[in-house]
């Protein structure tokens, strides 16, 4: 069956811009930070037990992770008075600890006072400054910007500054359960969880929702890229609260979690990078980060106890993948990777090419360059991983329509049990990896690449990775031919596991063979000053960088595709 790309820009599910849940929650912003701030303080409570003694330690913890980031890890974006701010809490927690016959009461209110404080700064420093004159404005801005470029690419001469011929849409495929994601958001709330390769996907995804007419969602990005002052304008124009990933203290990571899910609970559609961070090592996540994603189950189990009922109450979980022919941040994040995976034994080489890169320069490059990028929308499930159907009802393994309020009743009534809300969130973040699998596709680069790591490394058997990525070049040749073959056999295999449903694949991948290669090598690391894969002049392939093959393979990693070597 063919495949249905976007090739317009849909009409607004909610044509007012009132109506949208992010301006209502823009509108009500002190209010509601007050309120995360509250409840933020009340979980940390609870969770200590009320006990002054274990909230001591936990504010104790805290003042010093946090005075150590300072020294060892500050960022531009950080506030002005932080050394300020954390020297006040230190003095009041020392002028506690030094009042001797205070009572055990007494002590817990000096320390609900300290936490107060803590929890209304981190509740301020997360939540987003939504501004729907900016949203609009950031929106035109990329619309407008990335098409010329798009155009200057195509079309030449002068004209191609004016040109209207290519549209983003021409050059990013949208592809998936489109319709399904557009019918939900008018039905319950969504929230989005896309695989993460670039710190352009926030970007993209940002323009994604709006191609497909819905209303803007907020979503986590990381603090860092608030240090990059384009990055900054775009994020908080497009509702984006930060995420500090620093900060592992108890009571941040509360006041974030209590955010996500009074959001969620709110109406906000949400979204949030469920691998936490960019893949390092160029692979699908599979290990996720399950803390935002337990505050979709929370918001749930809280709107069934809220009363609400139907498929308004409804959260509906929606996977997506975005697909590169190359990722521009990839050396930088393979050494990373490499370097925590094998510790001492791989040895870093200095590359400034990949760490400082000017992020317009780049742009100017991924877009006059014919590199296309893939858009994956899976379909939506519940906060349990059942399929829904196109009305939102939850659907069992054989299809029938089940109720998710069952899963949190407890001898008649919907009851909090963190144990069970775990293994829930547990469920959910194993078929979300499940879909990133099925719905990911597969482009030439990502072929090649895969092919041409998996050929040397059959030729090194008794080599381990570290001793195999440090192979001098001339031992890297593969004959043509034989590369060519190889790339036909997984090519095979890959088309059978797309007709099972168990991946994707893109139209260039059905041409003919030799311009499927072609296609590949052209595309893949074509911005890095080494390339992964490439014809020497006699026609062979070779590789200029290991560890750039290494990632780039890596897209194709949980498919046991490695078994046919």
């Amino acid at each position: 069956m063919e495949e249905k790309y976007i090739k317009h820009r849909y009409e607004p599910i909610l044509p007012s811009k009132n109506e949208w849940p992010v301006v209502k929650l823009a509108r009500e912003r002190k209010e509601f930070v007050k309120k995360i701030s509250d409840l933020s303080e009340k979980r940390i409570l609870d969770l200590t037990g009320n006990n002054p003694d274990i909230l001591k330690e936990e504010l104790e913890t805290t003042l010093y992770r946090e005075k150590l980031r300072i020294k060892q890890n500050p960022w531009a974006v950080d506030p002005d008075d932080e050394y300020e701010f954390w020297g006040e809490v230190k003095n009041s927690l020392l002028q506690v600890n030094s009042e001797t016959g205070l009572t055990k009461a007494s002590r817990l209110q000096e320390y609900k006072s300290v936490l107060h404080r803590i929890t209304s700064r981190y509740a301020e420093e997360i939540a987003s400054n939504f501004k729907h004159t900016h949203y609009k404005f950031t929106r035109s801005v990329v619309q407008f910007g990335f098409s010329r470029l798009l155009n200057a690419a195509r079309v030449k001469g002068f004209r191609s500054i004016f040109s209207t011929q290519y549209s983003l849409q021409d050059k990013i495929q949208i592809t998936g359960e489109t319709d399904q994601l557009r019918d939900l958001a008018t039905k319950g709330t969504i929230v989005m969880v896309p695989t993460h390769f670039s710190n352009l996907d926030s970007i993209l995804i940002g323009w994604i929702i709006s191609v497909l007419g819905l209303p803007p969602f907020i979503y986590g990005a990381g603090l860092n890229l608030f240090n990059i002052s384009i990055f900054a304008y775009f994020m908080n124009a497009l509702g984006a609260y930060k995420v500090d990933r620093r900060k592992k203290n108890l009571m941040y990571l509360e006041t974030l979690k209590t955010y996500s899910k009074e959001a969620i609970q709110f109406g906000c559609h949400s979204l949030f990078f469920p691998g936490g961070t960019r893949s390092r090592s160029g692979m699908i996540e599979s290990r996720l980060k399950l803390g935002l994603l337990s505050t979709a189950i929370e918001a749930q189990r809280a709107n069934y106890q809220s009363g609400s009922q139907g498929i308004s109450a409804k959260i509906f979980v929606v996977p997506v993948t975005i697909n590169y022919h190359f990722v521009l941040e990839a050396p930088g994040l393979i050494r990373d990777h490499l370097s925590i995976t094998g510790q001492e034994r791989y040895y870093k080489e200095n590359d400034e090419f990949s760490t400082s890169y000017k992020i317009s320069k780049f742009l100017v490059k991924f877009f006059t360059k014919g590199s296309d990028i893939s858009v994956s929308v899976g379909r939506a499930m519940d906060v349990l991983g059942n399929y829904v159907d196109k009305d939102g009802n939850s659907l069992d393994k054989k299809g029938r329509i089940i109720d998710t309020r069952d899963y949190f009743v407890s001898q008649g009534k919907i009851t909090i049990d963190q144990q069970r809300e775990e293994e829930y969130t547990n469920m959910l973040g194993k078929r979300i990896v499940e879909e990133f699998h099925k719905i990911n596709r597969v482009f030439s680069s990502h072929l090649v690449s895969f092919t041409a790591f998996e050929m040397i490394k059959k030729r090194n058997q008794k080599l381990d990775l570290f001793d195999l990525l440090r192979l001098p070049e001339e031992d890297n040749v593969l004959p043509y031919d034989e590369f060519k073959a190889a790339c036909e056999m997984v090519l095979t295999r890959i088309k059978e596991l797309k007709s099972q449903g168990m991946i994707g694949i893109a139209p260039h991948l059905l041409q003919d063979m030799d311009k499927v290669i072609n296609h590949g090598l052209d595309n893949v690391g074509m911005y890095h000053a080494k390339r992964p894969v490439l014809k020497d002049k006699q026609g062979d392939i070779v590789t200029e960088d290991m560890s750039l093959l290494y990632f780039y393979h890596n897209r194709l990693d949980g498919y046991a595709l490695e078994k046919l070597f």
